[in-house]
């Protein structure tokens, strides 16, 4: 027989996921993780939060089923716990974009002036097959790592004006990074325009990327 009695127990379970991700630095954290696992120490620094705090933030998110820890050495490295859980990031993204203008008017302060070329996942895969455009991967070379497009290349952006000689000169530049709100895949056409490339950006990233069941590989070979 049914117990209707526990039904408000079930929703409160529920919550407990709501809970965890109703925190903007919790949130960055997330988006942190869905790039490949970090310690405690390192998700700090780009958070721009003290060690305490994040490990605090980090026990929320993991006794929400959110993240997972595992010892490596003397550090625990922090991962993102499935799939599942990337998806609804990027659900949430959306979400919030769709339903809240607040959210369009913080990214356009954040993200800066629509000065560059956007295109989606379709259309760069049909320029890379008819051999009009390379890929760059211009996340720091540990995320690269840990998974990318395959056949990108990796120049990190802090990188890229110093190694533009191993861009092809008669090819397009595709550069994408984190996600739909990372800065940079902006500033990296801007200065590969700026130089005289033809260049454009993957209109989201690879959190997006992934979540659409596109492959992902960690061949470090295109470095």
């Amino acid at each position: 027989m049914r117990d209707n009695q526990s039904r408000p127990d079930l929703f409160e379970e529920l919550a407990r996921v709501g809970k965890a991700l109703g925190n903007g630095k919790r949130l960055e954290l997330i988006d942190l993780l869905a790039q490949g696992a970090r310690g405690v120490v390192e998700l700090a620094r780009e958070a721009g939060l003290t060690v305490t705090t994040t490990s605090a933030h980090l026990q929320t998110l993991k006794h929400a089923g959110l993240v997972t820890g595992n010892r490596d050495g003397t550090t625990i490295r922090y991962r993102i716990a499935s799939g599942g859980v990337a998806a609804l990031y990027s659900q949430l993204l959306e979400v919030a974009a769709t339903q809240l203008a607040d959210v369009d008017i913080a990214a356009r302060r954040y993200l800066g002036p629509e000065d560059t070329e956007a295109i989606d996942r379709t259309e760069l895969l049909r320029r890379v097959r008819a051999g009009e455009a390379i890929v760059v991967d211009v996340r720091p070379a540990m995320e690269f790592t840990a998974g990318h497009i395959p056949g990108a290349l990796s120049i990190p952006l802090d990188e890229l004006r110093s190694r533009l000689d191993e861009l092809p000169s008669e090819l397009e530049v595709v550069a994408y990074c984190r996600g739909i709100y990372c800065t940079f895949s902006h500033d990296a056409v801007r200065l590969l325009t700026a130089t005289g490339r033809r260049a454009v950006r993957l209109a989201d990233g690879i959190l997006e990327w992934q979540v659409a069941g596109n492959p992902v590989t960690t061949d470090e070979a295109t470095h």
